[in-house]
């Protein structure tokens, strides 16, 4: 029987929570030219000699408080939900995990597919919003690796799907476990990107050129914040929200030239308003990392409660639950057909 190899792709993890590992890995991920995009020197410039440095002792501290038995979070829950996939899907596929960065890696992945000789090649990245320092990245890696082989799998890539009416309903449902109700404001707070990419996006012209925070039209196609605004109002017709019961925000940035409005600043400004009590959820992260536990769960609700807020309650991510195994599974069917 010739299996069908599937690859499950998310942006990775640093092997452990030393300083040294988490060092390694911010070189990997940092040095990525999709990740900062400026002249290879340049950025292996700020890279190895301003940003690891300083950055990663404070980074290694923040995994060490998310680190368990079984390792990172997004590793454990991305490794469940490889099995559980295999589970569901049976034996005419064989479900790979593979990071853009640490490991298990992309490339250790793809040299399973070669050595095994599939003649077909499914590649999932975990993203519902298409960014090109994600899903871009790691296209552009599996596509330059399979160009150098002799023999090349037929290759499908799963498309984003942050508009799919089952992951929607899977991210409304983990919403609405949280009571939203009991809610005066409800956050969904995306991952931020520089502005530069967004303009790269539309060939140089700013996202007010194609109503991205209004519409999804053949202009925005790739664009990421068009893609978080429409994922949102989604959820909000699905939970019943009026425009006002509800913020979209970015978080996790590094200047101000960042994707605004800024998921701190909104937080500071809601509890400043009189608002009492927040639930935040990101429908950027299937997984939950860094960004969702420590950013979102710590120190956001720290920030809040700091300014007069009583309630802050954090959505987690739909990790390995079996309904988004189901709803993967429906993707992958979807698009070998």
């Amino acid at each position: 029987m010739n299996k069908t190899a599937i690859i499950l792709s998310n942006t990775g993890t640093p092997d452990d929570a030393s300083v040294a590992a988490v060092r390694r890995y911010l070189k990997q991920f940092l040095g990525d030219k999709r990740v900062i995009t400026m002249p290879a020197w340049l950025r292996k410039l700020l890279v190895n000699g301003i940003i690891v440095p300083f950055r990663a002792p404070r980074s290694a501290r923040l995994y060490q408080k998310v680190w368990t038995e079984k390792g990172s979070p997004l590793l454990s829950y991305s490794q469940s939900l490889r099995q559980k996939l295999q589970q569901q899907l049976g034996d005419e596929f064989d479900v790979l995990l593979g990071m853009r960065y640490g490991n298990p890696s992309l490339e250790s992945a793809l040299q399973t597919v070669q050595q095994k000789n599939y003649p077909n090649l499914i590649l999932a990245p975990l993203f519902p919003q298409y960014a090109s320092s994600t899903t871009g990245s790691i296209t552009e890696l599996v596509h330059h690796t399979l160009h150098k082989w002799n023999n090349i799998p037929a290759l499908k890539t799963i498309a984003p799907f942050f508009e799919n009416e089952r992951f929607i309903e899977n991210v409304a449902e983990n919403i609405r476990k949280n009571n939203p109700d009991n809610y005066q404001h409800i956050l969904f707070s995306y991952h931020g990107l520089p502005l530069r990419h967004l303009r790269a996006t539309h060939q140089g012209k700013d996202c007010t050129h194609f109503h991205c925070t209004k519409e999804m039209n053949h202009q925005n196609v790739f664009c990421y914040q068009a893609a978080c605004y429409a994922t949102t109002k989604l959820l909000a017709r699905k939970l019943n929200l009026r425009e006002s019961d509800y913020s979209v925000c970015f978080q996790s940035r590094f200047s101000t030239s960042w994707l605004s409005p800024f998921t701190d600043e909104v937080i500071v400004k809601k509890a400043r308003q009189g608002v009492t009590s927040l639930l935040i959820t990101s429908p950027s992260f299937v997984t939950d990392c860094l960004e969702t536990i420590i950013e979102l769960g710590d120190e956001y609700k720290s920030l809040f409660l700091e300014n007069g807020g009583q309630e802050f309650q954090w959505v987690e991510s739909l990790n390995d639950q079996t309904n988004w195994v189901s709803t993967l599974k429906h993707l992958i069917l979807n698009d070998v057909k």
